[in-house]
């Protein structure tokens, strides 16, 4: 098989997939078409690492590579991540179950009353019906100055809501998420810990000095979606309104939620971890985020480019790197992609089950569109503990405001939950700079 067969095969793959997604969207037990997709990609891997082991075999032997190799090995890692889209996709919609009725594991009173809250909400989704929803008190004005009201949504929607946003963004699948029934949501830290040593059984006890505390705020800004419907899918009796809603609100919360959880600059909306002050990591200090560099401007060293990696993860404490991610935008992997360490191991690794995600020096990736490209000076990739390292605040309740007039044919449902977020240990995040000051 020639050069330009493997890459049109792998092509033709690619533009194959979204048959087997079908295969798994006609039942949420079928894996054969994910195991099949998953496999497809694997062998693309390999494809890769042959041509790419050719290119690097052309610069060792005559200090650059011949432009139909380098230009074979940059079709194939497009074809990669084509791939890796899709199966991220189908992973997606394979991991939605239908929403029951009830949840399951309640009082008898609890479930019945969680059931009424579905039936009064479906009633006004449906009809604009505001009736068992008045009469089970439920309504719920906005906190801000904005005038307009909204009716909470069942439990179970919102759990549902939350579930797959834990899904489709990057940065909330990692961090550690708190619910707070308050609009700020208050942390206190230590500056200066207790004093203590080692004394004697029976030796006396000097006072030791307070520990010293100070405050981290966390406020919660108003998010909000406007899915829009017809009338004729309302009225119809098969279409689950709690699983439609749930997903259709998704998808917009989703990117407005991981582009503030990096670059968001705390003003109504969360504060992202690249809008702190950063410092060259032999000079950090609390409040901001260390940072190691490549040594190249816009770029990997070209003698040693694991180097930077590898700096980067023993810049973080050993108690933070046990459960530590990188995080990278696509563009950024294609690039680390290439990279071998000392043995001619290659550094980045795909998954090697559909549940798991590729690694990077046996640490896993992360996968954020919303990172910064590889350019002069780019903070393009972070390491980190983010679970302990970056906080994400929910206030508990998502609410619903029918529309079916501002623009007929169509019902619209302003939707709005709060969510907050920002770095609460300026410990556990560190990022790598594309350049060499």
């Amino acid at each position: 098989m020639t050069d330009m067969d493997i890459v049109s095969t792998l092509e033709t793959k690619t533009t194959q997939t979204p048959n087997l997604e079908t295969k798994v969207i006609g039942s949420s037990h079928n894996q054969g078409g994910i195991s099949e997709a998953l496999d497809e990609f694997l062998g693309a891997f390999d494809d890769f690492k042959q041509a790419n082991d050719e290119r690097l075999g052309q610069i060792e032997k005559r200090m650059s590579a011949d432009v139909l190799t380098s230009d074979k090995v940059d079709r194939i890692n497009t074809a990669l991540d084509r791939q890796k889209t899709k199966l991220d996709d189908m992973m997606l919609k394979a991991a939605r179950p239908h929403l029951s009725g009830v949840e399951n594991g309640l009082s008898t009173a609890a479930n019945a009353a969680n059931g009424d809250h579905k039936k009064a909400f479906d009633a006004y989704v449906r009809k604009g019906d505001t009736a068992g929803l008045l009469s089970i008190d439920t309504k719920a004005l906005s906190v801000g100055s904005d005038p307009d009201g909204g009716y909470l949504v069942p439990e179970q929607t919102e759990t549902e809501i939350g579930r797959l946003l834990g899904s489709a963004s990057p940065i909330r699948a990692i961090c550690d998420v708190r619910q707070v029934s308050a609009s700020v949501y208050k942390k206190p830290f230590m500056t200066t810990g207790p004093s203590t040593g080692w004394v004697g059984e029976t030796a006396a006890r000097p006072q030791t000095s307070s520990p010293t505390l100070s405050e981290l705020q966390f406020p919660t800004m108003e998010l909000y979606a406007m899915p829009a419907a017809t009338q004729s899918l309302l009225d119809d009796s098969v279409v689950n309104i709690d699983e439609w809603l749930a997903q259709e609100v998704q998808v917009a919360f989703a990117e407005q939620e991981s582009t503030a959880f990096v670059t968001g600059d705390g003003v109504n909306k969360p504060r992202g971890f690249l809008d702190y002050t950063t410092v060259d990591n032999d000079s950090w200090s609390w409040g901001n985020l260390g940072y190691t560099m490549t040594g190249a401007d816009g770029g990997f060293s070209g003698s040693d480019p694991s180097d930077a990696l590898i700096d980067t993860i023993y810049s973080l404490k050993a108690g933070y790197r046990q459960n530590a991610h990188w995080v990278m935008n696509r563009t950024t992997q294609a690039e680390i992609r290439k990279l071998k360490d000392g043995d001619g191991n290659y550094l980045w690794q795909p998954a090697n089950n559909p549940q798991g995600s590729a690694t990077l020096m046996n640490f896993p990736i992360a996968e954020s569109e919303d990172m910064p490209d590889i350019a002069s000076d780019s903070f393009a990739a972070a390491f980190g503990n983010f679970k302990r390292g970056y906080l994400v605040v929910d206030r508990v309740g998502v609410r619903i405001l029918r529309d079916p007039y501002s623009s007929k044919p169509y019902v619209l449902f302003y939707t709005t939950k709060r969510v907050g977020g920002g770095v609460q240990n300026f410990e556990a995040i560190k990022l790598l700079k594309f350049g060499t000051s």
